[in-house]
């Protein structure tokens, strides 16, 4: 068999440690030649230029895509998608990957699944058929999926779903989720270890805070954040980690909001641009809880049994385990949410916590099948309207 190419893109340094031990599995398969193009926030200054953390850990970057403007209004997004599909068609003319592997919901993934589709370059896509009804990532990760032929899913009832949307059944693969993967794969940092990297103590109780803007809920950022605020500053008792959130309309609006916390209480309070898959999972094993409304409270914290608070609607929809509470973005129902995951009944149950998104190994099940599906003409599709339950495809996650 002839080595296939497979270009990985990433657009966030987030991103990129979700997709790090499938990267690295790509580029040590001998029958599998590795190209990665970073685009998004990888190559913003604001953002930390974080495209050298994919440089240290030994990856060369085959190519960049400029396409993040200096603005995080929904015009910039639309005009960001444009220029990212301009750049993604000159990318793949270049570099004829066989397969382009995406990642996720953003809109950066978009402008390269709808270049790619156009040049009929097949799609692998990972975490399809996920709800998220909060925020415009639902609209875009189904639309991937659509344009997508291989389908690598987090958990059966996702797979369900993309059948659902039409997609044949021996094209859908339930792998797991891989932010899972990393969890049992990285060597965390201990907590002496950790307040170092950090330059930071997290005192007696600490909570880990990463909160984006519910993009489906316009006008209301600022209002659901200083909610957010106002319950933590009233836990003096309590030290924050604050994480940045991504490039995404009204962003900068918290931005602004941490900032100004953080400058009050500079002794208990530190904010983040990145911090890194390995800070990040270790500030989530040793802090108290994940506060916010980020997919990673629901997927990863539960395999380090640790408790979440969930604001709003921005992850309604997703599968959810016991760990997780649930609250709305008003300041009685956070503060409600604050007791609760303080509460001895709670923290006594989160070592028995059973995580929906898998066990890990999820990089050597997508990368088998990179390996071994057939692409011959695997980019004609048909749609699949059978009913029934016919998930059967892929291995268990």
């Amino acid at each position: 068999m002839s080595t296939r190419r497979i270009c990985v893109v990433t657009g966030s340094r987030a991103e990129y440690g979700l997709l790090f031990w499938l990267m690295r599995a790509i580029r040590d398969c001998v029958d599998l030649q590795l190209q990665v193009v970073a685009t998004g926030m990888h190559l913003s200054p604001e953002f930390g230029l974080t495209y050298r953390a994919i440089e240290e850990d030994g990856f060369r970057i085959d190519a960049k895509v400029e396409m993040l403007l200096s603005s995080d209004t929904s015009v910039a997004i639309g005009k960001s998608v444009g220029l990212g599909t301009i750049g993604f068609a000159d990318v793949l003319q270049q570099l004829r990957p066989d397969v382009l592997v995406l990642l996720g919901d953003r809109f950066e993934m978009l402008a390269a699944a709808t270049a790619a589709m156009i040049a009929r370059v097949p799609i692998a896509h990972i975490h399809g058929g996920e709800v998220t009804e909060g925020a415009v990532d639902e609209s875009i990760r189904h639309a991937i999926t659509k344009m997508a032929h291989l389908h690598f899913v987090a958990a059966p009832a996702y797979g369900r779903r993309v059948v659902q949307l039409g997609e044949q059944p021996d094209r859908v693969f339930v792998v797991g989720a891989l932010g899972v993967e990393g969890v049992h794969r990285l060597k965390l940092l201990d907590r002496p270890s950790l307040e170092q990297a950090l330059e930071f103590g997290m005192g007696e109780k600490c909570l880990l805070v990463t909160f984006h803007p519910a993009t489906l809920d316009p006008g209301s950022t600022s209002e659901q954040f200083a909610a957010l605020l106002a319950a933590l500053d009233e836990r003096s008792d309590i030290n924050l980690i604050f994480t940045m959130p991504n490039a995404d309309t009204d962003g900068r609006v918290i931005f602004g909001m941490i900032e100004q916390l953080v400058a009050k209480r500079p002794a208990t309070a530190k904010a983040f641009r990145t911090l890194g898959q390995l800070r990040y999972l270790s500030c989530m094993k040793h802090c108290d809880g994940v506060v916010g409304n980020s997919s990673s409270a629901l997927i990863e914290a539960p395999s380090l049994r640790t408790g979440s608070i969930n604001i709003g609607k921005r992850q309604t929809g997703r599968l959810k385990a016991d760990s997780v509470i649930d609250c709305e973005p008003s300041l009685e129902s956070i503060r409600l949410g604050l007791q609760r995951l303080y509460s001895e009944e709670f923290r006594d149950a989160l070592p028995h916590t059973v995580n929906p998104y898998g066990s890990g190994k999820v990089s050597e099940e997508i990368v088998r099948t990179l390996r071994s599906a057939p692409l011959e003409n695997i980019v004609l599709k048909r749609f699949y309207d059978s009913p029934g339950d016919p998930i059967g495809a892929g291995s268990g996650g």
